[in-house]
């Protein structure tokens, strides 16, 4: 557990403001290019988590030895 994950999120936090940006001026295409985007920066992240766990891994295999 990373020390961060116990601090409140920060007020100007822009997954926060996302979350409740109005989506009704947007249009179909418009909605259709958040999503994209939106998934890539899930995937982003999910590479993130990959290699911060192959990380920790090959760190405690390194120093269990």
């Amino acid at each position: 557990m990373d020390a961060d994950e116990n601090l409140p999120r920060r007020k100007d936090d822009l997954v926060a403001q996302l979350g409740k940006q109005d989506l009704d001026p947007l249009s179909v295409d418009e909605l259709e290019a958040r999503i994209a985007l939106l998934e890539a920066e899930i995937q982003r992240a999910r590479a993130k988590i990959k290699y911060a766990v192959n990380h920790r891994a090959s760190a405690d295999a390194l120093f269990k030895k």
